[in-house]
C-alpha cells in the first residue's frame, strides 16, 4: 500500500465487463515527504475520492475483487481517503 494524490479521472468508453460502475482516476504516488514519484498511475475508485484528494492504494487485488465479487483484472485500486499524515519523531 501507498499514497497517491488524485489528479484526474480517465473515463473508457469500452472496458473489461467485470468493470461496470467502477470509476477511474488518474494519480501520482507520494514519497515520504510528500514530493511526486514515477509516472501517473490509473486507480480504480470504488469509494469516491476527488481530485485533489489524498488516497491509500493497494496494490493487491484481492481487494477489488472481493468488493465486486469477481475476477476483475483491476491491480491498483483506492482503499481509504486520507484526512492526514503525521510523520512523528522518537
Amino acid at each position: 500500500m501507498y499514497l497517491a494524490r488524485i489528479d484526474g479521472t480517465l473515463t473508457a468508453t469500452i472496458k473489461h465487463e467485470t468493470l461496470g460502475g467502477f470509476r477511474f482516476l488518474i494519480a501520482r504516488r507520494l514519497e515520504g515527504d510528500g514530493s511526486d514519484s514515477g509516472e501517473p498511475q490509473v486507480l480504480v475508485d470504488m469509494i469516491g475520492a476527488s481530485v485533489g484528494s489524498i488516497v491509500l492504494v493497494t496494490t493487491d487485488n484481492e481487494a477489488v475483487r472481493k468488493a465486486s465479487k469477481n475476477t476483475t483484472p483491476v491491480r491498483l485500486a483506492v482503499m481509504g481517503i486520507v484526512d492526514s499524515v503525521y510523520m512523528g519523531g522518537a
